[in-house]
């Protein structure tokens, strides 16, 4: 079975939220764990969680035999030393990358699909996309790892190798505008919660 290691970033400041993001509810339980969950569920054999700001808060939230938290003590230089810290952390045995953010929820039905037509297409790289525009979460062949160990806040992390790789990326087409879902604010966290973060009846 091929080796999906998925690094979900979790160490930012909240500055605007105002409260951890990671600890925020979502779907019962906490969002960091509701992401954990997703992931595992879409196909990652393994789950690194990159904590940082109140990490001793979040820490406890961070469990499962194929869930490894990490911490970077660099959080505060921006969210590409995150990615760095977590990519510095895959398993070598690694063939794929997944990535995403903490704030950035998605069903495991989303992941899934992305996961699944980046296998497919034996991509390079892989972008949900909605309406044109690009979403989350991200999907890397790890033989993007050297690139990706060396972005910069600088260099616009990221996207200095989606540029340099921009004819070779899969895009996967969404109907759905929750693939753009980010919860940088408490307005759009209730906004968002009232739309998918409630545990719905079975």
């Amino acid at each position: 079975m091929r080796f999906i290691s998925a690094v979900l970033t979790a160490a930012g400041l909240s500055s605007r939220m105002g409260k951890p993001k990671p600890l925020l509810p979502w779907q019962g339980k906490t969002l960091v764990e509701s992401q954990i969950d997703t992931l595992l569920e879409a196909g990652a054999s393994e789950v690194i969680v990159v904590l940082g700001h109140r990490a001793m808060e979040v820490a406890p939230y961070v469990n499962g035999d194929t869930v490894c938290p990490v911490v970077n003590s660099q959080y505060r230089d921006g969210r590409t030393s995150s990615i760095k810290t977590g990519l510095n952390a895959v398993s070598p045995k690694a063939r794929d990358i997944v990535l995403m953010a903490v704030d950035q929820p998605r069903t495991p039905q989303v992941v899934s699909r992305v996961i699944r037509e980046h296998l497919q297409a034996n991509a390079l790289l892989t972008s949900p996309r909605y309406r044109g525009r690009g979403g989350h979460p991200l999907v890397f062949s790890a033989s993007l790892l050297p690139e990706l160990s060396r972005i910069s806040e600088e260099n616009q992390g990221l996207r200095e190798v989606f540029e340099r790789h921009r004819s070779e990326i899969t895009q996967v087409h969404f109907d759905d505008s929750s693939i753009r879902l980010d919860l940088n604010t408490p307005e759009a966290y209730r906004e968002a919660y009232a739309k998918y973060g409630q545990v719905k009846p079975s």
